[in-house]
């Protein structure tokens, strides 16, 4: 399954402070019909994800009934972003 998104990086500064893209709820109910094919625990799902040229593996995080996509900091610093840019987040699940 391959999904396009366009979406905001916040930032989460809990104890294991991290970079996020969250799935919007369309495509996130897309992964949740899914999830149970691709999941390896709780949810957790692996994919290649694509922003700018960069491409890079990651596992898409459950939350809250949406994923996150977590970008990492070589991601961000390869595409020059930081927390409230809006980027083009291209999955490819499975």
């Amino acid at each position: 399954m391959n999904i396009e998104f366009n979406g905001e990086i916040w930032f989460w500064k809990g104890p294991a402070p991290w970079f996020f893209v969250t799935v919007p709820a369309e495509q996130s109910s897309d992964l949740k019909g899914i999830s149970g094919f691709v999941t390896y625990g709780w949810g957790v799902s692996p994919v290649r994800v694509r922003i700018g040229q960069t491409e890079f593996q990651t596992s898409l995080f459950p939350k809250d009934d949406r994923y996150l996509v977590p970008i990492k900091a070589s991601v961000r610093k390869a595409e020059k972003l930081d927390e409230g840019d809006n980027v083009t987040v291209w999955l490819e699940v499975g």
